[in-house]
């Protein structure tokens, strides 16, 4: 498997009673596929991993894998959960589903050393022996997967991508130069042009949910076409997304608004978030519609 395209961070549909929507769950999967995505990745934090218990998402896992039947590629996040012993069932019941690959985040609210954090990742793929996306998100776990780290998980041939979410620029330089056995990825939807200026191929992103044709054109004028002129139109009727959802302070639910006016039932997100109220989803809303019609313009 090799990293090269637009892969989907799945969002997690609820019903009223907290349950998951598993025909709107399903909807999303096989629009996303029919637009032409490369892959999914299932329980990040933009499936709310964080809320749900270890049985829902071995549940989710099955249920992913069995959608997809093979499809586009499967990554299987294990992280947002405190216990080691949880991801690593986590990973065995990826592995067990044919899942192309794991996506390994620091644990939360433990904040280990970067040793610490880097023996756990190594313990974590010896349990499971699959490919590794790495997830570096310290805004949410509170803890860099800096130099220590990535020399020491390095050992490992299965340490494949790196999901680069901390928002730091710098970051691109430095891992292109320094880890070429890492294989850099998106994973900051407003940063998404500096990312394939950089040379990278791949993004992990949240917004192809519901808006999956944007994304592949952004990224099909980059790295296919190498059109750079058609690439920055294109990003710039993306921008205002792209940050209304990471600077807006309400992207899951953003997300999940966004998906519901495609006509698939995205449902509210789980505790502790609370949905859009009606002036917020006007805005997402005029925001999406400006976007999608500035691009049709430009294809």
């Amino acid at each position: 498997m090799e990293l090269n395209g637009i892969y989907t961070a799945l969002i997690t549909p609820f019903n009223k009673d907290n349950s998951v929507n598993k025909n709107a769950y399903e909807q999303v999967i096989n629009k996303v596929i029919q637009d032409e995505v490369h892959g999914v990745v299932v329980a990040g934090s933009t499936g709310e991993n964080y809320s749900q218990t270890l049985e829902e998402r071995i549940n989710l896992i099955e249920l992913t894998s069995k959608i997809i039947n093979k499809r586009v590629s499967l990554i299987v996040g294990i992280g947002g959960v405190t216990r080691t012993e949880d991801s690593i069932v986590l990973g065995k019941k990826a592995k067990l589903v044919g899942a192309d690959a794991i996506m390994i985040s620091s644990p939360p609210y433990a904040v280990p050393t970067s040793k610490e954090n880097a023996i756990n990742s190594l313990i974590i793929d010896n349990a499971i022996d699959l490919p590794i996306l790495l997830y570096n998100y310290p805004g949410r776990t509170g803890v860099h997967m800096d130099k220590e780290y990535l020399d020491i998980i390095s050992v490992s041939n299965n340490f494949r991508w790196i999901k680069e979410s901390s928002g730091e620029l710098s970051r691109i330089d430095f891992l292109i130069k320094n880890y070429p056995n890492i294989k850099l990825c998106c994973g900051m939807d407003d940063q998404a042009l500096e990312y394939f200026q950089a040379g990278v191929k791949s993004w992990v992103c949240a917004g192809s949910n519901f808006s999956a044709t944007a994304h592949l054109a952004l990224w099909k004028s980059f790295v296919v076409e190498k059109n750079l002129e058609k690439a920055k139109k294109i990003w710039s009727s993306m921008l205002p997304l792209m940050k209304q959802l990471e600077q807006g302070g309400k992207f899951i639910q953003s997300i999940k608004h966004g998906v519901s006016i495609t006509g698939i039932d995205a449902g509210i997100p789980r505790l502790p978030l609370q949905p859009l109220d009606d002036n917020e989803k006007i805005l997402i809303e005029k925001i999406i519609t400006k976007m999608n019609n500035s691009i049709r313009e430009i294809n």
